[in-house]
């Protein structure tokens, strides 16, 4: 800290190989780091004992194993949060810790505006009609679970492909689970408390992006963090990351990222987009679509077959053909004779040439039956 006569006191601090004036977010992150009790460690002192839920506490020890669940109905409900490190203070003004109230409140946002997960799903675009907007509120593993569920339920899509030749067909989805619960969940765990701002979760045809605030803490480097390399020295929430290992939610060793990435290349999915700015005011990340449902949105994705040939060549007439069966149209030879304006063997080879390959069969009498794909 400089101070010249008569003016105002300065904050400097080293950003890479400069010394800079620190600016108000600098500031208060270094105040936070001169405090030594992170924001989630805290005592709130607006809430009181009581406000920590007796139900909530025995379901979470009960989930993780904890010998602590046999002797909740014995132990003083004091006695049981100070061994949960959940409360602190002398005996006469005992108060809750803030990641006692995130975890074992029914509504945390009490006392955290905006703590919960917001959900938005677009046709189109932002500028269209909004299909969908969800709110999950309450304990931060039970809003967490419940947007997981929803997700999962709601927009994940399947597909399964037979390839010729090969017993075991190729599975690949829209969006693999798995990304996606590692990018909720290290939103949720490293979001600030302290801002009202929601995590967003915004649902797109051809990509999801979940935003959190802030970023990263500064140091690590901008083009690390696009890169997808952020390995963090300090943690914002270690206190609830720990909860959050202790229900197998996440592993908390920095390994979220390249979980995420190698979860995306493994269903064959183009790789994910992380961005910040300079001031790392937000955290966003970007899931891209399958490239076999681009273009095709989540309703339109849940009324194509799954078992749709893949890797072998066809010409443009049986591409088309396949086309319309995956649509659910029951076309024949006549058909692509009229829309190709080509002669019957021509579009009898092409079909011959499809059933060789496994890729369609015939079902039924000859005149009342149709095609459909293997």
């Amino acid at each position: 800290m400089f101070q010249a006569k008569h003016a105002p006191c300065a904050y400097y601090i080293r950003r890479f190989a400069s010394t800079v004036k620190a600016r108000p977010d600098d500031e208060r992150e270094l105040m936070e780091l001169a405090a030594n009790v992170p924001f989630d460690d805290r005592i709130n002192h607006r809430a009181e004992l009581n406000d920590l839920n007796l139900g909530l506490i025995r379901s979470f020890l009960q989930e993780i194993g904890s010998d602590l669940f046999e002797q909740s109905t014995q132990l003083p409900f004091e006695q049981l949060c100070e061994q949960m490190k959940i409360v602190d203070g002398p005996p006469e003004y005992l108060k809750p810790r803030n990641a006692g109230l995130l975890f074992f409140n029914d509504r945390p946002d009490q006392f955290f505006p905006y703590a919960r997960i917001e959900l938005v799903h677009f046709r189109t675009s932002p500028a269209d009609d909004i299909l969908t907007e969800k709110y999950f509120e309450g304990p931060l593993h039970q809003q967490l679970r419940n947007a997981l569920s929803f997700i999962k339920n709601t927009f994940i899509v399947e597909r399964v492909r037979k390839v010729p030749g090969q017993a075991e067909a190729q599975r690949f989805f829209n969006y693999p689970y798995e990304a996606l619960e590692e990018v909720l969940v290290n939103a949720v765990y490293h979001r600030s408390y302290e801002l009202r701002e929601p995590v967003e979760v915004r649902i797109h045809p051809e990509r999801i992006e979940i935003l959190s605030f802030p970023g990263p803490d500064r140091s690590v480097r901008k083009e690390d963090i696009e890169k997808g390399n952020i390995v963090s020295r300090r943690y914002r929430n270690r206190r609830i990351g720990e909860f959050l290992k202790e229900l197998d939610l996440t592993e908390g060793k920095a390994t979220g990222i390249p979980k995420i990435k190698k979860v995306m290349q493994m269903n064959g999915s183009p790789e994910p987009i992380f961005e910040t700015d300079d001031d790392r005011t937000f955290f966003l990340a970007i899931l891209p679509v399958h490239r076999e449902f681009h273009g095709v949105g989540i309703e339109e994705s849940r009324d194509v077959p799954v078992n749709v040939p893949v890797n072998v060549p066809v010409n443009e007439r049986q591409q088309w053909f396949l086309d319309e069966l995956a649509a659910g149209r029951h076309v024949k030879a006549v058909d692509l004779c009229e829309h190709w304006k080509v002669v019957e063997k021509t579009a009898k080879r092409d079909i011959s040439e499809l059933k060789k390959q496994g890729m369609i069969e015939f079902v039924g009498a000859p005149k009342k039956g149709f095609y459909r794909l293997v």
